[in-house]
Parts: C-alpha cells; sequence; structure tokens
C-alpha cells in the first residue's frame, strides 16, 4: 500500500501546482476575478433556486409593478416585482436557469460534433474532408439569426428545437477551427513517431490529435457561449424562443417592453444580467486564451506587478 501511494504522489503533486498555477494567474487578472465572481453568484442562485430555497413564485396583485429597492419588504422583492405581483428577483433567477442551461448544452454538443467533424476531416482529407467544408460553406452562407429563425418557424418554437437550431449554425465554426489545427498537428514529428510504432488512426486522433486541439477549442466554446446566450434571448425576445409558462431573460426583456414608461426595471434587470454574463463569459474566454499561450503569459505577469 505504501509503494502505490508513493506511485501516485507525484501525479498529484503535479496536479496541484498546476490548479495553484491556475489561481495565480487568475489573480494576475482583476477582470478575469470578477467575472468569475459573478458567475459563482449566478451559479449558488440556480443551485439555490433548484434547492427550493428561495420561495414559490406566486402571483400578488397587491405587488403588480412593484418599484425596486423598497427594502422594507421581504428580500425577494428587492428588485421589485412584475404585472402578477411575482418576485422579480426570483424570476431572474429562474430565467438564469434556463438561459444558462440553453446556452451550454448548445455549445457542448457544438464542441463536440463540430470538433469530432472537425478533427476527421483535417486528419483523412479526401471525400470525407471536402463533403464535411462544403456543408460547413452552406450553412455559413446564410445569417445565423435567419438560419433560426426560419429552423424555428418550421418547426415550431421550443427548447429542443431551439437547442438543435443553434448548436447547428455554430458548429461549423468549430469544424473550420478544428480541421486547421488538425492539418497542422498531424504534420508534428510527435504524430509520425506514433504512425511509426503501429499507432491506428483512431488512436492517433484519441490521443496525440485531439489533447492538441482541446485547449483551442474549449478557448472557442467560452466565446461562442456568449454568442449562444445573446442569439437566444433575442429569439425570446422575438417570440420564437421560450414560450410560457417557461421564463428567460430575453422573454423577460420582451415582456416588460410594455412598461418601460411606467415600470422601467421589468425589463431593465434581465437586459443588465444578460449584459454582465455575457461580459463574463468573454473576459473569461480572454483568460483562458492567454493562459493556453505560454507566449502570452507576460500579460498575467505585468498585471500582477
Amino acid at each position: 500500500m505504501t509503494s502505490t501511494s508513493a506511485d501516485f504522489l507525484p501525479a498529484r503533486e503535479r496536479r496541484s501546482r498546476r490548479i495553484l498555477w491556475f489561481m495565480r494567474a487568475l489573480t494576475g487578472d482583476p477582470m478575469a476575478v470578477a467575472a468569475t465572481i459573478w458567475l459563482l453568484i449566478v451559479v449558488f442562485a440556480i443551485l439555490a433556486d433548484a434547492s427550493s430555497l428561495l420561495g414559490e413564485n406566486r402571483i400578488s396583485l397587491k405587488a403588480r409593478n412593484l418599484p425596486p429597492f423598497d427594502f422594507g419588504q421581504s428580500w425577494t422583492l428587492w428588485l421589485g416585482a412584475d404585472a402578477l405581483g411575482r418576485p422579480l428577483l426570483v424570476r431572474l433567477i429562474q430565467a438564469a436557469s434556463t438561459t444558462i442551461g440553453i446556452a451550454l448544452v448548445t455549445v457542448l454538443t457544438s464542441l463536440i460534433g463540430g470538433t469530432l467533424l472537425g478533427v476527421i476531416a483535417g486528419y483523412f482529407g479526401g471525400i470525407i474532408g471536402n463533403l464535411v467544408m462544403r456543408i460547413c460553406d452552406i450553412i455559413l452562407g446564410f445569417p445565423t439569426l435567419l438560419v433560426a429563425l426560419f429552423g424555428l418557424y418550421l418547426f415550431g418554437p421550443s427548447v429542443g428545437n431551439l437547442i438543435i437550431v443553434l448548436a447547428v449554425t455554430r458548429m461549423p465554426a468549430y469544424i473550420r477551427v478544428a480541421r486547421a489545427e488538425t492539418l497542422e498537428v498531424r504534420e508534428r514529428l510527435f504524430v509520425d513517431a506514433a504512425r511509426v510504432f503501429g499507432g491506428g488512426p483512431v488512436w492517433i486522433l484519441r490521443n496525440q490529435i485531439l489533447p492538441s486541439v482541446a485547449p483551442t477549442m474549449l478557448t472557442l466554446a467560452s466565446v461562442n457561449l456568449a454568442m449562444v446566450m445573446l442569439f437566444e434571448s433575442g429569439l425570446s425576445y422575438l417570440g420564437l424562443g421560450i414560450q410560457p409558462p417557461a421564463v428567460s431573460w430575453g422573454l423577460m426583456v420582451a415582456q416588460g417592453q410594455g412598461y418601460l414608461s411606467s415600470a422601467w426595471w421589468l425589463g431593465f434587470f434581465p437586459g443588465l444580467a444578460v449584459m454582465l454574463t455575457t461580459m463574463s463569459f468573454n473576459l473569461l474566454a480572454n483568460w483562458f486564451r492567454i493562459v493556453n499561450d505560454p507566449s502570452q503569459h507576460w500579460r498575467l505577469v505585468s498585471r500582477r506587478r
């Protein structure tokens, strides 16, 4: 047992040192720290809502269009209430789980599908690669919002259709980047050595090329999280995304549009939540790009100083 623990000790030390380095790199970027704090607040709020710690989202006509910052009320009403007297803070948290959940599932779907297709197209090339790239060119030939509007109008607005449409429209970006990375990685010496030692295509793709492509794809995914959130909010605002009684930030902005002159907070706070969350994802994407590029590490050092 002692020897087994000693065998795992170097790996644990490397892992702990890497985590410590990531923490130091994060503290070297104050904007990334602020973005992380905001996203953690959103995650904790979503978990609290899932655990039913925020109370019920009940209709109360007495609190109809209650203005915000009335701290004499219950804390759930500190951001005001909507046209049906429902606490706006609770509605924002419920909408956050919908908006961010759709963005995460969409990005994960397009990331996995686009990376696999791009790596296959880049490594094998030929008819398969040309077919994949021509399909990408066709999809990229149309504006993303137009394709999403047409798809949701044709198949109907629902969460599943929204995820599929957004994933398909975002997948070409992953395919093109993964293919370009694979074309460069497959010519490196360690890939040639793997072929010489008898490594098959599947083994080389899984153990040699995918680990090399992964950091770039994850950086692209973190950027696309913000873009997918904006697309989902825009489609919900136009009435082709999330449908009542479900709620999302874009739908809340659309519902608050008619009250801008009398109850500005109904549209302002959901829009502010979209802005802060997308900005946080973009800031973390920029930080992640710097962390994974050794030539950019000096930026973190200079900021810390």
